[in-house]
């Protein structure tokens, strides 16, 4: 049982001024309702209309991190807390900024021995048919250090890769062209170092996009997966891998696709996964008998200082 005085007074960062700041304020007052329905002395703080330097101002001794994006998932907020002392919720400052960055990601996973889609680093200048010849048609092109589906598209002709490039590049200048890989869809949830069942992910004709993951309820969402029992264990201990090789902790959640031979591939890893109604940790939470209140606690309690 949780001592809940021993939490002490912890803040929720929510908001901030990234391009999913919209999610983060659903995923934020969802932890924020959950926390105080158990307890805890817990308060609403945003980044982009406060300043961090009030948290040691106002004695928060803990931060429960529901940032998503840059500026609040990538490292930087963490590299903020680790100098003021103020243990938080999920990875440190290296392991932030790698899973934030999808290219180098895709580095150390490759060293590593993690599958993972081959790609393209892109620019405007290009040889589109060059990359067309190499990664085939359709191919998915997104920036590296954007999440939630924003600035991604599903490119099906050389004519739509110059767009696809644009709308990636106006949000980040470092532009992945990946290799489309088609099959089931799947995510993968670890918490205090435990990855927990498998969910699949049935979207209408594929579109996992912005819309349909969280606004929408015309997704399907299988937990128990359904799949291959030794598949899932195998997904199961590399998404274990991938999260340790990373140097990530506490908790975070892995996008994987598999194909109908069996064969799967990491697509990207999120240290500061979604906690909305529509969110996949509190659905894997849920499958393993964990409330999202006290997955919540779960995930406060882990709060720490990386360094």
């Amino acid at each position: 049982m949780t001592d809940i005085k021993k939490l002490g007074k912890v803040a929720v960062l929510m908001g901030g001024p990234s391009a999913e700041r919209e999610i983060s304020l659903l995923s934020g007052n969802g932890v924020l309702s959950a926390l105080r329905e158990k307890g805890v002395d817990a308060y609403a703080f945003d980044p982009a209309v406060q300043s961090l330097f009030d948290l040691p101002r106002e004695k928060f001794d803990r931060v429960f991190i529901a940032l998503h994006g840059r500026f609040g998932e990538d490292g930087t907020v963490q590299g903020v807390l680790e100098t003021m002392k103020i243990p938080y919720t999920g990875s440190g400052v290296m392991a932030s900024a790698l899973a934030m960055d999808k290219w180098r990601t895709k580095l150390i996973w490759e060293a590593a021995g993690i599958p993972t889609p081959r790609y393209h680093i892109i620019h405007k200048d290009s040889d589109w048919l060059k990359i067309i010849d190499d990664l085939k048609l359709p191919m998915i092109v997104k920036p590296a250090r954007e999440g939630s589906s924003i600035g991604i598209t599903k490119v099906n002709s050389v004519a739509d890769l110059p767009y696809a490039y644009e709308l990636a590049s106006k949000l980040d200048p470092l532009v992945i062209a990946e290799e489309f890989i088609a099959g089931q869809e799947l995510t993968a949830s670890v918490v205090d170092d435990e990855v927990l069942s498998l969910i699949r992910i049935e979207a209408p004709e594929g579109k996992y996009d912005y819309a349909n993951k969280y606004f929408k309820d015309v997704v399907k969402y299988h937990c128990p997966s359904g799949i291959d029992a030794d598949i899932e264990a195998r997904i199961r201990a590399d998404t274990f891998k991938a999260f340790c090789v990373l140097g990530c902790s506490g908790w975070g959640r892995a996008d994987v696709m598999l194909q109908p031979n069996g064969r799967y591939a990491f697509l990207e890893m999120n240290t500061s996964p979604g906690m909305t109604s529509h969110s996949l940790v509190p659905m894997a939470g849920r499958a393993a008998g964990l409330s999202y209140a006290d997955l919540c606690v779960r995930i406060l309690e882990a709060a720490s200082l990386k360094s």
